[in-house]
């Protein structure tokens, strides 16, 4: 979800499966501006929620520009015959610490 779907989202305040977990983080002095600023505009959505969504924009955002680091072994086949090669660089990592991360925190619903 990009920043521009997320305005989008917040005017029909979508629901989310949250974690156990708790994460607790004091804010510069203009970002909890900012986040304050958001509260008042959209007074349906907590400032939880605000935050949770933000921060899940920007991890999305951060995933997708991991540089993409051609390793030496072809994975598979484009639609054109053309070879596509292994990911070396940070992606596959951040992926897989995720999902192992992912089902840790599932089995603690």
């Amino acid at each position: 979800m990009n920043l521009k779907e997320l305005l989008v989202a917040w005017e029909r305040t979508p629901k989310v499966h949250k974690t156990a977990e708790k994460y607790a983080l004091r804010l510069p002095l203009e970002d909890a501006a900012r986040v304050e600023a958001l509260d008042e505009m959209y007074p349906g959505i907590s400032r939880e929620q605000i935050l949770t969504d933000l921060l899940h924009a920007a991890l999305d955002e951060l995933a997708q520009s991991m540089p993409y680091v051609r390793g030496e072994r072809i994975i598979q086949e484009d639609e054109f015959g053309d070879p596509v090669f292994e990911d070396v660089g940070q992606t596959p990592r951040f992926i897989e610490l995720t999902r192992k991360h992912l089902a840790r925190l599932s089995d603690g619903r």
